[in-house]
């Protein structure tokens, strides 16, 4: 059996640490003896190796300039507020200028000295805080593209092939054989591979903490709601199995997984419970670690201390949606009132590699202590390792993706793996009362949870990148119009989008938060709508963009706004918890998590969606002329950008996003980080985008299906532009007038007529390409007649032919003749 965590733990405890770990159900431990340190500040052991080679070369992150910061919080703002808005949130900038914030900077230079980030712990506490379920408000996806080989698209084949694919990956990371990554030359941060494998995330009454077992050697096997267990390292390290050794195994677990009908198996479907609310599964982490010796206590070590969890699931998804959906949250499927679904053969707790029937494979991550490109590098590694082992089995000379000196395992004496067990072993756990009963309950609560969010993908094959940089566009910044145009589009608003700039050129960064809805986006959107030339549509299209990438640039040196912000913001409040300010602690401003939300802020969302959570409520009390409540001190009164309500609205995000884009995954995504927002994860490959969009039931087809005609309209804008074409007129009005036209002539919605030669069918004879359909919905409000609208909206709604007419009642609508009743 491999060590419990508790004795891994132990085992590296430093000589003067504090070893007390009872606050964590006897399973983790404290981050830090007094005021709870990330654990991402105590840095890997370090060996010879290239892994980490350039890690004492990495800059610290810098802190940004109070008043750039200042000046870039009212820009990102600026085109989601009105004029009234914009001054109030100007005020608040230059109250904070010459008051708290100017004290705030200098205890944040103070507190970073010494620090590997200023930022590293608030983020680490932004997670850890939340005490809502993580499902589809923390945890990504990535859904991974069919093996390339049909006939290894069987579960057990594509599982075992996935796994040692990953152990092979494990063990670079360990031996440190993994080759750095680069970013033009320039080395990034590679702190986060150390975090990736057996690391879970405990949950305690005082939020969580994640524990790490660096010496674990084994892996959880899940399969239809039943744990499985069994050795795959030994204490080197080095594989054990090989790949025919590991389907063996898995075909062994699935056969005896189907001894217990799946109705009976649910009953004891413990994955469940880490679904749960945070607090109430610490409670229930308590009653299983009631007898510390017990059988419950030392399964829950294995599951806790595991490299990952490998599940294989017994459902085939029939499309890309639901496929999407069972990577992200499992499916919900009650059969006599038990729940059999997938959502019962997880535990989010940990990296997951989910692995369906038919071979569509996947992962979950546990987001705290890593980001999406981490696990993308993890998971394009993983992938390609597959092929390339199915090529050395054809081809002894085949290359090999990693450099190791680890011996192969189909050539190794059994007697060199040591004190090893290869053998599968299921887990047995006592069903107390207490526990069933909250099973039951979890499963309705994640049940409802699933229920409550829909699923929608796009996979569209017009073009990719190829096209895009052949135009003279960035992708990313292409299709982050394409969304704002979109959504436009539906609501005829610009709102707040959120998309994650990588900053791991530096020492332990992370990320930064691009705002992609901009002045130049909006004016783009706008014209898009407008009855206006190609051309200028192009041309504003082309600011937007531009724009976008000079953001995109900014924020990956860790120069944007809402990090800095943040983690000013955390100081104000640990100075009120210093100063005891008992007043700000019972308004409910002494912690940055708002808990009792279940959808959770978007901050708690990480690379794939994270911003800074939510500022505290906006019922203050009101501030006399310096700023401050009448008779409270200094630090004691909220910060005047922190009430702002521009603030709030910074930090509610409607439009999530994030791109990983690599050809070794299908989709990916995420849930929305709002109740009214929409979780956007692309992928921008050469000649296709692939997009998932989940939201809570907020029009996802349509929203899908509008984005996608917006790429057929814009590559035909940019066609004609390219071509000198540029006649103002939309294709949109024409398919309108095509559908109605009569008698050799037809209507557009603007009253004008359009004449063209008629087919038999009654139709115009278009001379557009069949591929440059019109757009779908409202046809895109017909080129200029919703911004009419909007524009009518704000104007006086009487007409100057209105007043002349007096108070006369004009004729609206068809008459009807009486007999026509």
């Amino acid at each position: 059996m491999p060590k419990s965590l508790n004795e891994s733990l132990a085992s590296e405890q430093p000589p003067n640490s504090n070893a007390d770990r009872s606050s964590v159900n006897g399973v983790a431990g404290n981050l830090s003896a007094s005021e709870k340190e990330p654990l991402a500040s105590h840095g890997p052991k370090r060996k010879p190796g290239i892994t980490y080679a350039a890690q004492d070369t990495l800059p610290k992150l810098p802190i940004p300039e109070l008043e750039d910061t200042c000046r870039k919080y009212q820009a990102v703002l600026a085109p989601l507020q009105n004029r009234r808005e914009q001054e109030d949130t100007a005020a608040a900038v230059q109250d904070f200028l010459k008051n708290d914030g100017l004290e705030l900077q200098a205890r944040l230079k103070k507190y970073a000295t010494g620090k590997t980030s200023y930022i590293e712990q608030f983020w680490y506490d932004s997670y850890l805080n939340f005490d809502s379920s993580v499902v589809l408000n923390l945890n990504p996806f990535f859904l991974l593209e069919d093996d390339p080989t049909p006939a290894r698209n069987n579960q057990v084949t594509r599982a075992a092939s996935l796994v040692i694919s990953s152990l092979s990956f494990v063990r670079a990371v360990r031996k440190e054989e993994l080759p750095p990554d680069t970013l033009k030359g320039t080395p990034l941060c590679m702190y986060q591979y150390s975090r990736l494998f057996s690391t879970a995330r405990i949950p305690t009454e005082n939020g969580c903490q994640i524990a790490q077992d660096s010496g674990s050697r084994h892996i959880v096997v899940l399969c239809k709601g039943q744990f499985y267990w069994f050795d795959v390292l030994d204490d080197h390290s080095d594989i054990i199995m090989t790949e025919k050794d590991m389907a063996l195994n898995l075909q062994v677990i699935v056969d005896d997984a189907e001894q217990t009908p799946i109705q009976e198996a649910a009953k004891g479907a413990l994955g469940v419970l880490s679904t749960e609310n945070r607090k109430i599964w610490a409670g229930l982490r308590d009653v299983l670690t009631r007898e510390e010796d017990s059988n419950n206590a030392e399964c829950l070590s294995i599951v806790d201390s595991a490299l990952f969890i490998l599940c294989l699931d017994y459902t085939e998804p029939k499309n890309g949606a639901e496929l999407c959906g069972n990577m992200l949250c499992g499916t919900s499927e009650v059969v006599k009132g038990v729940q059999i679904g997938t959502c019962t053969n997880r535990w989010y707790d940990k990296l997951q590699i989910i692995v369906c029937k038919n071979g569509s494979a996947g992962i979950n991550f546990e987001h705290t202590g890593v980001d999406g490109h981490t696990v993308l590098r993890m998971a394009s590694d993983v992938y390609t390792d597959t092929i390339l082992r199915f090529a050395k089995s054809i081809n002894g000379q085949a290359p090999s993706l990693w450099a190791s000196t680890s011996p192969d395992p189909s050539k190794r004496d059994p007697a060199s793996f040591g004190d090893v067990s290869t053998t599968p072993h299921k887990l047995e756990w006592d069903m107390l009362p207490e526990l069933s009963t909250a099973l039951r309950f979890a499963e309705t609560r994640l049940a409802d949870l699933i229920q409550q969010n829909e699923f929608q993908i796009l996979e569209f094959a017009g073009y990719g990148k190829n096209f895009i940089t052949s135009m003279g566009f960035s992708p990313d910044a292409f299709v982050q119009m394409a969304f704002q145009a979109a959504y436009y589009g539906l609501y005829g608003r610009v709102e707040n989008t959120y998309e994650p700039a990588m900053t791991k050129v530096f020492l332990h960064g992370r990320t930064e938060a691009i705002r992609a809805a901009t002045h130049e986006s909006a004016v783009f959107v706008k014209t898009f709508w407008a009855d206006t030339s190609p051309q200028h549509k192009v041309d504003a299209l082309k600011k937007a963009t531009q724009k976008h990438t000079a953001l995109t640039k900014e924020c990956a040196k860790a120069l944007g706004q809402d990090r800095h912000l943040y983690a000013l913001y955390c100081v104000w409040q640990r100075a009120v918890d210093e100063e005891g300010a008992e007043a700000a602690s019972s308004n409910g401003y002494s912690s940055p998590v708002d808990a009792s939300s279940d959808m959770g802020t978007d901050s708690q969302r990480g690379s794939t969606a994270s911003s800074p959570p939510q500022s505290p409520s906006k019922d203050r009390d009101k501030k006399d002329k310096s700023g401050y409540a009448s008779g409270k001190p200094p630090l004691q009164q909220i910060p005047s950008l922190f009430s702002d309500p521009g603030y709030d609205r910074l930090n509610t995000t409607i439009l999530s996003t994030s791109n990983c884009g690599n050809p070794a995954l299908r989709h990916f995504g995420f849930g929305p980080s709002s109740a009214d927002g929409f979780g956007i994860g692309y992928i921008i490959k050469d000649d296709s985008i692939s997009v998932c969009i989940s939201s809570k039931h907020r029009q996802t087809k349509r929203f899908v299906d509008s984005l996608e005609a917006y790429f057929v309209e814009i590559k035909r804008l940019l066609r004609s532009v390219k071509k000198g074409e540029g006649t103002g007129r939309s294709r949109v009005r024409e398919s309108e007038s095509e559908k109605k036209a009569s008698k050799g002539k037809a209507i557009r919605a603007d009253g004008q007529s359009v004449s063209g030669n008629l087919s038999k069918g009654g139709h115009e004879t278009l001379v557009e390409e069949q591929e440059d359909e019109g757009l779908g919905g409202y046809g895109f409000f017909d080129a200029g007649m919703l911004l009419q609208a909007l524009k009518a909206s704000q104007e006086d709604k009487e007409r100057p032919s209105d007043k002349a007419a007096g108070n006369a009642r004009r004729a609206i609508g068809k008459k009807l003749r009486l007999s026509e009743y």
